[in-house]
């Protein structure tokens, strides 16, 4: 069967140090990118991880210490990798919470930019069960009828990945399926959004489930005291909450998501503080001689003004010639004698 592609879709798998996204390391990275016209393009990559290799994970893919000792750290292949990919969709099992994530994680330490929007996911194991609920060995055996050979290699992982997904197809065609609403569908079809849709149905919003949408399409806390919230009603009742997952042990891009929610958040905020400017008064139609009149001050209402609003001169009276009483006055006031 040839899967219906708009543009590639990468096939790729990682092993690690361990299953901590946040503090473990990819020491393997396969990609088979399956392009629209059915051909197929692989790489694989071994990676430095800068760190000890646990036994019990080495134990699990067979990398061990010794094996990657000499190759190259993501930081230096982060850019071919991120290139080979390319515009490609996704497609993994369990990629969505592990490997996806911790791909991200890695590109981002690295510092290469690897943008996930506007791309489908498809996680094969969703699928799978959703609609068996096995293990990709099982998966392999029940829907290929083969084995594994070389198991828990990335590349034969990967593989196995891509030939499940496409006897998925096959089986699944026109076959109904009930969610837990109650509500049918036939889920499983060959299209990479559908697949996207149907393997996406927790709707992470930074795929290691810390943050998911609710069914109104807003991100929610999915851990913790407040699980369930809006992260945006968290942060207007906990603004520390923010800083306390900005400096928690959380991975890079659940940091990176949570950010682009605080920024938009705060200038939410910002543009509410924000007065509204004052509405001016219309001018109402004045006659112009109105306008005209009011050019002149109101007149004083004084007896000292005359009506064209200036003041009176006083009169001048006639001097009066100094004679003795007026002496003889003086001299009582001032107690002097003439």
């Amino acid at each position: 069967m040839k899967l219906n592609l708009k543009k590639p879709l990468a096939f790729f798998d990682l092993e690690a140090t361990g299953t901590n996204i946040g503090a473990d390391r990819i020491v393997e990275i396969s990609v088979i990118k399956l392009n629209v016209d059915g051909s197929e393009d692989v790489k694989t990559w071994r990676v430095n991880p800068e760190m000890p290799i646990p036994l019990e994970s080495s134990l699990i893919h067979g990398i061990y210490d010794e094996d990657i000792k000499d190759e190259q750290t993501f930081n230096q292949i982060a850019a071919s990798v991120a290139e080979f990919i390319n515009i490609s969709d996704l497609a993994g099992f369990n990629s969505n919470k592990f490997d996806i994530p911790m791909l991200m994680e890695e590109f981002l330490r690295a510092g290469v930019q690897f943008d996930l929007d506007n791309r489908h996911f498809v996680d094969v194991q969703n699928i799978f069960h959703q609609m068996e609920q096995r293990t990709l060995k099982a998966a392999y055996q029940f829907y290929c009828d083969k084995q594994i050979i070389n198991a828990h290699s990335a590349e034969a992982d990967t593989r196995a990945t891509m030939e499940v997904l496409l006897a998925q197809i096959a089986k699944y065609e026109n076959m109904e399926w009930e969610d837990k609403k109650g509500n049918k569908s036939i889920p499983v079809v060959n299209d990479v959004e559908a697949l996207h849709k149907f393997t996406n149905l927790t709707r992470p919003v930074d795929f290691a489930g810390r943050l998911v949408y609710n069914e109104q399409g807003e991100e929610t806390i999915n851990f913790g005291k407040h699980k369930g919230k809006r992260v945006e009603d968290v942060f207007s009742s906990e603004p520390s909450y923010y800083s306390w997952m900005m400096q928690g042990d959380f991975p890079l891009y659940t940091k990176r998501k949570l950010e682009e929610i605080y920024t938009r958040f705060s200038a939410k905020k910002a543009a509410e503080r924000q007065p509204r400017p004052a509405t001016p008064k219309p001018v109402e139609n004045t006659p112009a001689q109105a306008v005209k009149k009011t050019e002149y001050q109101k007149p004083h209402n004084n007896s000292n003004y005359r009506p064209d609003n200036k003041p009176f001169k006083k009169k001048e009276e006639p001097a009066v010639p100094v004679n003795d009483d007026m002496l003889k006055l003086l001299a009582d006031k001032f107690k002097k004698g003439l």
